[in-house]
């Protein structure tokens, strides 16, 4: 939880506030939360999620969100092997796309996404808060 400072959390809440958030994710066969560590800490992040799907032959998509990597860890290649791993569960699941969203509009950040192999210009995404 303390990686998500780095993401865009302001605070860690308490274990006994999310442990039933924690379990739900465990116990999910399609929800992967993918690590790297280094010196036994767990220093860059992203979740990836396979979700069924009734079209496209029946393939499932996936989508990759909350990709973080400690600051003092940046520029290591770490985020990127997160999102190649994530790419190959998706492979593995037999979905048709991997996709994430960012809020980011930090050019470095949208031209590491590109450079990990997602097209910003193949489908138009919307956000609503909730």
């Amino acid at each position: 939880m303390s990686l998500y400072l780095h993401l865009h959390e302001t605070d860690i809440p308490p274990f006994s506030e999310t442990r039933h958030i924690w379990e739900h994710i465990l116990a999910d066969e399609n929800y992967h939360i993918v690590v790297a560590e280094e010196d036994g800490r767990i220093v860059s992040s992203c979740t990836c999620v396979i979700v069924p799907n009734l079209t496209r032959g029946g393939r499932p998509y996936a989508r990759v969100e909350n990709v973080v990597t400690h600051a003092e860890y940046r520029g290591r290649g770490l985020a990127t092997a997160c999102l190649d791993y994530a790419k190959e569960l998706a492979v593995k699941a037999g979905c048709y796309n991997i996709a994430l969203l960012t809020s980011s509009k930090n050019e470095n950040t949208l031209k590491f996404y590109e450079n990990a192999g997602y097209k910003p210009n193949e489908k138009t995404g919307f956000v609503q808060w909730l």
